[in-house]
């Protein structure tokens, strides 16, 4: 199993992709949590895994290998080393306070094969599971809180551009804002870390003091500069880490880029990440949603002298992309067009989270009628894909993909 490892632009063809078809995760999803577990409503999991496989299909179709977050954890779990120390990882980092509860949840765990223990990593531990286990009954037992799970599941893995992100020729391990998603940068670190898939893999991490970045606020514009949105997820001591690490030269264990672009857009759960605003589309164009035009500000950044960086507010959006792109012009296409309404729901509805597949060609959910016209009137190539269960999560086709290896442009 061998494919390289590289990501120098947003719009390169896509040759290959990490993925994760949702799974029973979904069903831990009860009204009472959606808020602590980031969505606004209880998907409809057989639609969504529908959509889902039609949104692998449609990448297969067009020449992209994909993997899946699942197949290759379990190659990894084929070690019987690291299944024992997945299965400390997850005692130790769930709450659980009790010392025998401990050792039988341990004790269940490691009974398992790689693939179960791959369904408990994503899918979490029920307390019904262990429950006829416990032969001493503790007070928690009699009261318990309404959770359900001792180790909890991990609804949003399906947006596995998050916790990790392909740059240039290394991989960054993420570090993800809420308490719900953190594990999935380790389970992310596991596989960069032991699936041969990553054998020749530079990876970075533990950069950022454990401030959040996440990979929807990561696009990669060329291979000399990358952009960072600083947004609700993403804190700026994190994006400064980022850039510290992604400017030094490959030799001093950084990437070797020349830019850093950081975009500042509104710290609110509708633009959660950079991507959910701004997309590339094209060598020269971008998808915005213009409803934050006059709030967006723009910074670049250069390495610095004595491990500092050289930081400079930049004019425009436009200037700042012409001049890292090295282009006379950029076409910044606006989602819904002239139609403020159909602007903004479909903002919501990730109009603007688009996943390039080919220079001008990109993967966008059919139910965004009106941007998809005005990118096709842009001469952007629309293929569109069923997302009404999907998007209930608040993600599109770039939040649900992790590109691995992208054709230089």
């Amino acid at each position: 199993m061998s494919s390289p490892i590289s990501v120098t632009s947003e719009v390169g063809n896509l040759k290959s992709v990490l993925l994760h078809r949702p799974g029973r995760e979904l069903e831990s999803l009860t009204p009472q949590y959606l808020d602590s577990m980031l969505f606004e409503d209880i998907p409809f999991l057989a639609q969504m895994q529908s959509e889902h496989d039609m949104f692998a299909s449609v990448l297969r179709e067009q020449g992209c290998t994909v993997y899946y977050i699942e197949s290759l954890l379990e190659d990894v779990f084929q070690d019987e080393v690291q299944r024992k120390l997945a299965v400390d990882y997850l005692v130790n980092t769930s709450q659980i306070f009790s010392p025998s509860l401990k050792q039988i949840i341990q004790e269940h765990l490691h009974a398992a094969d790689a693939s179960q223990l791959v369904a408990f990593c994503i899918g979490g531990l029920l307390k019904t599971e262990v429950d006829d286990k416990v032969r001493h009954k503790t007070l928690s037992y009699y009261i318990r809180d309404t959770f359900p799970y001792y180790i909890p599941p991990l609804p949003n893995l399906y947006f596995t551009r998050d916790p990790a992100t392909v740059v240039g020729g290394g991989v960054s391990i993420n570090v993800m804002k809420t308490e719900s998603r953190r594990r999935e940068n380790w389970l992310l670190s596991l596989i960069a870390t032991h699936n041969p898939l990553f054998a020749s893999t530079r990876i970075h991490q533990d950069y950022t003091a454990k401030s959040s970045i996440e990979g929807g606020d990561i696009l990669m514009l060329s291979d000399k500069c990358v952009i960072c949105g600083s947004s609700a997820r993403t804190d700026v001591w994190a994006i400064e880490g980022f850039a510290k690490r992604m400017l030094s030269p490959i030799e001093e264990g950084g990437e070797g880029l020349k830019t850093v672009i950081v975009i500042q857009i509104p710290y609110t759960r509708a633009y959660m990440h950079l991507d959910t605003v701004f997309t590339m589309v094209d060598r020269d164009a971008f998808c915005m949603f213009p409803g934050i035009g006059s709030a967006v500000k723009v910074f670049s950044m250069k390495q610095g002298k004595n491990d500092t960086l050289d930081i400079h507010a930049e004019p425009s959006l436009k200037q700042a992309l012409k001049k890292a792109l090295g282009v006379p012009a950029v076409n910044i296409i606006r989602s819904g067009g002239s139609d403020a309404i159909a602007s903004a729901r479909e903002q919501w509805n990730d109009s603007t989270n688009t996943l390039a597949i080919a220079p001008g060609k990109v993967i966008t959910y059919c139910r965004n009628v009106v941007s998809n016209e005005v990118l096709q009137n842009n001469g952007i190539e629309v293929l569109p894909i069923r997302g009404s269960e999907l998007v209930r999560g608040r993600g599109g086709p770039r939040c649900m993909s992790m590109p691995l290896c992208r054709e230089k442009l």
